[in-house]
């Protein structure tokens, strides 16, 4: 009997841990390019690459990080970050990434929840920064600092492996599948971040299940430009090179994403919603300013482009002479065109962390980049579900991954369960809390449908969690709370779900606004007399400022705009008992909210 692909993805994944694979990569293929930095001179070896990570967690051992401890890093994207991260994983310790936008309270927070020893970090200011956050902790970790202190640790680790390097053998050999291997802090829809803990098994077994959906040849380029403490950037800047043996570029700097892709000319690319739709903005704005006679080829192209990917999409065969047609105009005009993108090499595009609207897959699909979704969330590892460039529909986030399974509940709730789904949460403790039922079902908070061919489709979200167009996760409960901290706000409600950043609508309180009128020398109390009033938006906008010096910078109110009528039951906008109807609001308010992104 053949077994299926379930099955040979958990045949190759057992017993392989990251330590297992990156000593296969320095043995096997040692000579071959790992990790690289756009626009710098020097490119590690899969050999270099492990002595140096033999050299730190050597120090950091000395230092007393061992098996189950936290690490926690604050750095860009950069060789350090890679080389700590995965030296902490050889002696069994749990590495985490945190956002350099957060603010001083949640940094405080994390330190505190993750017990963590040691802190590294990129250079004194942040340092400074650092000692105030630890100070006052019962157990302050250590604070390292790239170009000094780390520098001193892994020159000393350095000296203990050349004496001793069957210590550090020894010690990553004990590393089991089933052991944490990062911990990712995910905004929560109210409260305190959770500190999602991924091993091993989880990390290897969705690289499997990546080389066995889609083919792409292995030691290929990528390009790493997402921050490290998002799962996407964690498996495909980190953990599927480790496991397909490829050669990492880091591109420290978003702004020069485009010129990394024309440089790597990656073969695949993972791009949350906001990079495509800037693509397609740069192109259609080149192709305005194009002569007309290009304008009408590459419409042209376009048209026959589409038509294929209709058919592929409906999984219908594509007529020899269409496919004759599409090759000659793809290799004459499109693939010229993708070129400038970096593009043409493309055999994988992929979009996840927020939806993209499917105008956009179409205009991309219409030059020949099919961007195909996935779904899924730090909790499973990345993608619980695919589309493949075999099997894809467009509007879909794809079909589940191999040795996954997917139930809807009563209210369309989703459900995953398998090889995927995170060991748990952190406790303060250091425990693990697990994050399944007893039948080991994790219950996503978002809601869909699956067609009769096993296509989901996301149509909402029972959590209340605004999703970026970057693919930020943000509490929206949180900025409203520190909104209406301020006595003239009686509701506040966040907006940005699948938009660039966020803002805000203002309801003011029509109980205190007539004192604030009178204290201010204002004749006015009526709400929509003063919702206008330069006075009261000056006040206003110092309660945005307040708040948004609590905030990270991705979760900051970019702008606002204060309402002219309270809100109340009667009106629909609250419930009876005062809690807010989103739906109604962004209903009720969508030309507002439009015009606030305008």
């Amino acid at each position: 009997m053949v077994p299926s692909v379930a099955q040979r993805c958990a045949d190759t994944a057992r017993g392989l841990t990251v330590p297992v694979l990156l000593h296969r990569n320095a043995t096997e293929f040692g000579d071959l390019p790992a990790l690289s930095v756009l626009g710098r001179d020097g490119t590690l070896t899969w050999r270099q690459l492990r002595d140096r990570i033999a050299a730190v967690s050597r120090g950091l051992a000395e230092l007393g990080l061992g098996s189950g401890d936290r690490l926690l890093i604050m750095m860009s994207g950069r060789p350090e970050h890679w080389i700590t991260d995965l030296a902490a994983v050889h002696l069994g310790a749990v590495p985490s990434t945190v956002y350099a936008t957060l603010s001083t309270d949640q940094l405080r927070y994390l330190a505190r929840h993750s017990g963590a020893k040691i802190v590294v970090v990129e250079d004194d200011s942040a340092r400074t920064r650092w000692e105030a956050i630890v100070d006052g902790l019962a157990q302050p970790p250590q604070i390292l600092v790239v170009g000094s202190s780390l520098d001193e640790v892994e020159a000393r680790g350095k000296a203990a492996h050349e004496a001793d390097p069957e210590a550090f053998e020894k010690t990553w050999q004990e590393v089991r599948p089933e052991q944490p291997v990062t911990l990712l802090y995910t905004s929560g829809t109210t409260g305190d971040p959770k500190g999602v803990v991924l091993t091993h098994g989880n990390v290897i077994y969705q690289s499997v299940v990546l080389e066995a959906t889609v083919t792409t040849p292995d030691h290929t380029p990528s390009l790493a430009y997402l921050p490290l403490a998002h799962i996407a950037e964690r498996m495909l800047g980190i953990y599927n090179p480790i496991y397909r043996a490829g050669h990492v570029t880091i591109c420290p700097d978003p702004a020069k994403l485009l010129a990394g892709l024309v440089t790597v000319r990656p073969v695949s690319f993972f791009g949350v919603p906001r990079i495509w739709e800037k693509m397609v903005a740069g192109i259609q704005a080149q192709l305005t300013a194009a002569e007309p006679p290009v304008k009408a080829a590459v419409e042209m192209a376009g048209a026959v482009a589409l038509e294929v990917y209709r058919l592929r999409a409906a999984e219908q065969p594509v007529p020899t002479e269409l496919l004759i047609k599409h090759a000659t105009l793809d290799a004459q005009v499109l693939r010229p065109l993708r070129a400038k993108l970096g593009l043409d090499n493309m055999l994988w595009a992929g979009s996840g962390a927020a939806p993209i609207p499917v105008d956009v897959l179409l205009y991309l699909a219409g030059i020949g980049v099919d961007v195909l979704e996935v779904w899924g969330m730090t909790e499973t590892t990345g993608t619980a579900t695919i589309n493949t460039p075999d099997h894809f529909r467009t509007g879909t986030v794809g079909r589940t991954n191999p040795g996954m399974e997917i139930k809807l509940e009563d209210d369309g709730e989703i459900c995953v369960r398998g090889p995927l789904v995170a060991a748990g949460y952190l406790r303060p403790d250091g425990g693990v809390e697990p994050i399944v039922d007893a039948d080991g079902w994790l219950a996503t908070g978002d809601v869909g449908t699956i067609d009769a061919d096993g296509y989901l489709t996301i149509t909402d979200r029972k959590k209340e969690l605004i999703i970026t167009s970057s693919g930020k996760n943000i509490s929206p409960a949180q900025i409203e709370n520190l909104l209406r901290a301020h006595p003239l706000i009686a509701q506040a409600v966040a907006i940005g779900d699948r938009r660039p950043y966020v803002t805000a609508l203002i309801v003011l309180d029509d109980e205190f606004l007539p004192m604030w009128g009178r204290a201010n020398g204002l004749d006015q109390t009526r709400v929509a007399d003063l919702a206008t009033h330069p006075d009261l938006l000056a006040e206003i906008t110092a309660a945005v400022s307040a708040a948004n010096e609590k905030l990270a910078r991705p979760e900051q109110v970019k702008t606002f705009r204060v309402l002219p009528t309270a809100w109340t039951p009667e009106s629909g906008e609250l419930t009876p008992t005062l809690k807010l109807r989103r739906r109604v609001v962004q209903e009720r308010y969508a030309d507002t909210i439009s015009s606030l992104y305008s």
